[in-house]
């Protein structure tokens, strides 16, 4: 009989034998030393954002106005603004009602009663010191390093209102403009608000996933007692029962029993993984048919739930480059707003005198420049785009990763897990005269029973997709190491590989065995249908392609988008994978330790490189990447590593990220384009330059032309909502 195993040696029942010194215990502390350096990876400059928050109602402490290394609660930072919005909303009213201005314009009144001149400037006092001040406060910092930005901007606009409407209140009440100082503040608020909202979804969605690990455990206590308990609450040398079916609770060693565990979400192999007394665990993978208890050896800190968190506050501080240019922007426009309003003063007393036109020019330069529309550009815009990454499966832990995902040229896919299910399915099948492939596949069925075997899955899954009911059977028996024994119609049947074959001392047909040359050709498992002595049909498995996979390669590639695919296993099974998805280059046989240096490869060659994969292997590559875009389902050390998480395994979503980067930087831009073009037209119309032409813009229409312009910019970012990405 020819020697099949050089093509099935992984092909018998019996996976205890199976050699996995190659799957060397994970350190989770390790492993989260090198995730945590990607917490720098592709950052840029925070702008002093801790300057952003002074003043802040919350309870860090002292240390947060220090710097980065302070955790920032943003759900604080949201209630805060939420707050002071409302609040400021409600006292405005009264300032728009009884505004003399504004009462001309519409052609209303409010009742007469003594002393209604002072309701507005009474309640516009009550604006700016509840929901003004704060801006002041958070200027401090931007003036003290010499970098004014947004608050300083804000800060000279409202505190330039406020005075001069004080002023007027008594020399010109008609003049003066509490209406907008306090309008002014409540869309500033509204900004921050919409802003730290934005933040605290994405926050929200990452620890959704981090759900994926399991809420309890069961501890074994040294009476031998089982109580459930907390995952928070196990410590070092506790010792938890991992049933069937379950997920391990956290890193550890096993001490008692022996089972298979799918480590696919960790190692990114679909096979499962043999453990016994003394092997390493990794918390999240899944427990086999067998039972377990495991001494844990990683708890709080040291955990890979822990990391997740530490590396989402580092994210959450980050801005997107389109952010850095707004608050760049402001920054110039303060000064270009100083120095405007100087020339309009002098200019205007040397053409009038010292009147006060001079003043109300000046003034009308400093309050146009504070940028209503510029506060809101690119808030809004975050706070849509990440809604609706979040409503359609992505979560975008890195700002700066969705913007430069539109400049990415080639996108690698890790293969097991991503592109593949990570599950074994049948594949291929072939049978010999006499048998139908239906009647084949139901008897193997009836023989794998209800066997929790990676095998014995794929095979149920294949009939259960053909609606097909297995014959009754009968002395099911395992037989070790060599398949599966049970009793048809009085017969012995068996399913099973290699060794089976010589145990039966069974010859294949040539059809079956030109099936399984085939087959072990493409690295895929071979397992054979006996009936008594003879091979009556083969099953070919292997790890099943998803079925999004060849639409999304093509959507890419389509796009101009080069593929790639990235995977440990052997070169005849990424081939085979990759001619049915049509990728031309592809990496196999690649060591954990030398994925990233496949990445660094092809950047070296210029490219613009994005990452896609799920497991702990993946880590590094998922940091060297330019964008790092993990599976949802896949381990939390490959989350930890990525900008960009997918909730659903679907790889049709990458194209939904380009889809998405490419929408929001161009509503960013937009909405720049118009915030500053505004002030570029609005200043020099109120420095008063077209006055000699009878065109003078008045405080009052300059107030108003900045609000119109706020407008539409919050219009123009609200259509982004019209992307579908379900398309």
């Amino acid at each position: 009989m020819p020697d099949h195993s050089r093509h099935h040696a992984n092909t018998e029942h019996d996976h205890n034998a199976h050699d996995h010194a190659g799957h060397a215990p994970v350190a989770s502390d390790a492993l989260h030393g090198q995730a945590m350096d990607h917490a720098a990876h592709g950052t840029a400059p925070h702008h002093d954002e801790d300057a952003r928050h002074v003043g802040h109602e919350h309870n860090h402490g002292a240390g947060h106005a220090g710097g980065h290394g302070a955790h920032v609660d943003h759900t604080g930072h949201e209630e805060m603004f939420r707050r002071r919005f409302w609040v400021s909303l409600l006292l405005t009213i009264p300032v728009l009602l009884f505004s003399p201005m504004l009462q001309d314009w519409f052609g209303f009144s409010m009742p007469d009663f003594p002393g209604d001149r002072w309701v507005g400037p009474v309640f516009a006092i009550a604006v700016f010191l509840y929901g003004g001040v704060p801006f002041l406060q958070m200027s401090v910092p931007e003036l003290r390093n010499r970098r004014p930005g947004m608050m300083t901007l804000i800060s000279l606009a409202i505190t330039v209102a406020f005075v001069y409407s004080l002023f007027a209140a008594f020399v010109a009440p008609d003049t003066g403009f509490f209406w907008e100082m306090a309008t002014l503040i409540v869309v500033m608020l509204l900004g921050h608000w919409l802003e730290m909202r934005s933040v605290r979804q994405a926050s929200g969605a990452l620890s959704e996933l981090a759900k994926l690990m399991p809420d309890t455990a069961e501890r074994v206590a040294d009476s031998g007692e089982v109580e459930t308990v907390p995952v928070s609450a196990l410590q070092h040398g506790d010792v938890v029962l991992v049933r069937p079916g379950a997920s391990v609770p956290a890193d550890g060693e096993v001490v008692e029993g022996r089972s298979d565990i799918n480590e696919a979400m960790v190692t990114g192999e679909s096979r499962p993984v043999s453990k016994e007394q003394g092997d390493q665990v990794i918390g999240g993978t899944i427990n086999g048919d067998g039972s377990l208890r495991v001494r844990v050896t990683a708890t709080g800190d040291e955990t890979a739930l822990a990391g997740i968190m530490r590396l989402v506050d580092e994210a959450q501080q980050s801005k997107s480059d389109t952010q850095i240019l707004a608050d760049k922007a402001a920054g110039w426009l303060f000064y270009v707003a100083l120095a405007v309003a100087a020339i309009t003063a002098v200019a205007w007393l040397i053409a009038v005198g010292a009147e006060l036109d001079v003043l109300e020019r000046t003034v009308t330069v400093l309050v146009i420049a504070c940028p209503h529309a510029l506060g809101l550009a690119i808030p809004l815009v975050v706070a849509i785009s990440t809604s609706l990454g979040a409503r359609n499966g992505i979560l975008v832990r890195n700002r700066l990763a969705l913007e430069a995902a539109r400049e990415i040229d080639t996108v690698i896919f890790d293969k097991t897990g991503t592109l593949t299910e990570g599950s074994f399915g049948v594949v291929d099948q072939a049978t010999v005269e006499g048998w139908d492939a239906d009647r084949a596949l139901a008897l193997a069925l009836a023989v794998e029973g209800d066997s929790e075997h990676s095998i014995a899955r794929g095979i149920r899954r294949a009939a259960e997709e053909r609606s097909l009911q297995p014959p009754p059977v009968s002395g099911f028996e395992a037989i070790k190491g060599r398949g599966i024994q049970a009793q048809h119609d009085g017969r012995a049947v068996y399913v099973g590989g290699p060794r089976l074959l010589e145990m039966l001392n069974s010859t294949l047909p040539d059809t079956l065995q030109a099936f399984g040359e085939r087959a072990g050709s493409k690295g895929q498992t071979v397992v054979y249908l006996i009936d008594e002595t003879a091979p009556v049909a083969a099953f070919a498995l292997a790890d099943v392609v998803r079925a999004e996979s060849r639409e999304a390669v093509r959507r890419l590639q389509e796009a101009g988008v080069e593929v790639a695919m990235l995977t440990g296993d052997s070169r005849d099974v990424a081939q085979a994978v990759a001619e049915d998805l049509n990728i031309s280059t592809f990496f196999a046989e690649v060591l954990p330790e030398h994925k990233d240096q496949k990445v660094a490869e092809l950047q070296r060659q210029g490219k613009r490189v994005a990452m896609v994969g799920d497991g702990v292997n993946d880590a590094p590559a998922l940091t060297r990447a330019d964008i790092g875009i993990a599976i949802g389902s896949g381990t939390d050390v490959a989350i930890e590593s990525a900008d960009i998480i997918l909730v659903q395994n679907d790889p049709l979503d990458v194209v939904n990220i380009f889809t998405l980067s490419n929408a929001t930087y161009h509503k960013m831009i937009q909405n720049l384009l118009w915030a500053t073009g505004y002030n570029v037209v609005a200043l020099p119309l109120a420095a008063g330059v077209l006055a000699p032409v009878g065109i003078v813009l008045s405080p009052a229409v300059g107030a108003l032309l900045m609000s119109l312009s706020t407008v539409i910019v919050a219009i123009n970012a609200q259509l982004l909502r019209r992307l579908d990405l379900a398309a």
